[in-house]
Order: structure tokens, then sequence, then C-alpha cells
């Protein structure tokens, strides 16, 4: 809850605090007053979409990852491996997931997203709570290609 307050509380005051300098100050050429007012736009939008995406919440079914809204991220067959070390590219307190095909784009800011063959899970989740979902995850796959004994 604190990091998403966090998360989207930063995203909406850098829109403000552009937009305060783009109308309080008078710049010589009109191309930078409006450049900041479309920043101030796209930092406001993002912190929209983020306070909308972070109201969801991610579940693992029996089939794989899915979203609250009923989206199936990956199945467990599409995934090839699941990835949290320290060196991984992936989000903030969270794990990527590579995937046998490429999947359609999708971004959750905040919670997840999605390009091509990787999926990035994490940002203003609880690192806790993003680990043991992704040891959930190996352990499910090892179960399926037989490396563990259930």
């Amino acid at each position: 809850m604190i990091r998403r307050v966090i998360g989207v509380g930063t995203m909406f005051g850098l829109g403000a605090l552009l937009l305060y300098l783009a109308l309080s100050r008078s710049f010589e050429g009109l191309v930078w007053q409006v450049l900041l007012i479309v920043l101030a736009g796209a930092a406001l939008y993002a912190a929209m979409r983020m306070h909308q995406a972070t109201a969801m919440h991610l579940v693992l079914t029996e089939e794989g990852l899915a979203d609250s809204e009923g989206h199936l991220l990956v199945g467990y067959d599409d995934i090839v491996s699941v990835e949290r070390g320290m060196l991984a590219f992936k989000p903030s307190n969270g794990f990527m997931i590579f995937a046998r095909d490429p999947l359609e784009r999708r971004w959750r800011p905040g919670l997840y997203w999605v390009l091509g063959r990787r999926i990035g899970v994490g940002g203003v989740t609880a690192g806790s709570h993003s680990k043991f979902m992704a040891d959930l995850m190996n352990m499910k796959l090892a179960e399926r290609r037989g490396d563990l004994p259930g």
C-alpha cells in the first residue's frame, strides 16, 4: 500500500511540478512552454495509469500467471524460466519470466509489463510477495518437468 502511494504520488508530483513550471514562467519561445505542458500531461497520465494498474493484483492459477481482470499473462506450458537474481534485468522488487513464444504487449505500470518473450513482474509490489510467487512458479515448473516428486 505504501509503495503504491509513493509511486503514484511521485508521478503526480512530477506532473504537477512540470505544469507549475510551464505556467509560472515566461519563456522566450513558445516551444519550451508547450514541451513542458506535454511532459506534465504525460506524467499525470502515467500517474493515473499506475493508480489504476496497482489496484489490480496478480494470481497464480493452475494454468499459469493471471491478473485480477482475468487476463492470463503466461501459462506454465509456455514458461522457459523464471529469474529473480540480483543481476537479472527485472523490475524493482520483482522477477522476470521468459516465455517460449512472443506474447501480446501489455503494460500495467507498477505491476507488470509484457514485451516479446519477456514478462517483468514488480515495481510497487512487495519484495517478499514477488519472491514467494517466483519461488512457487519455479517449484511448479520443476514439478511439471519431473525434476521434483509430486
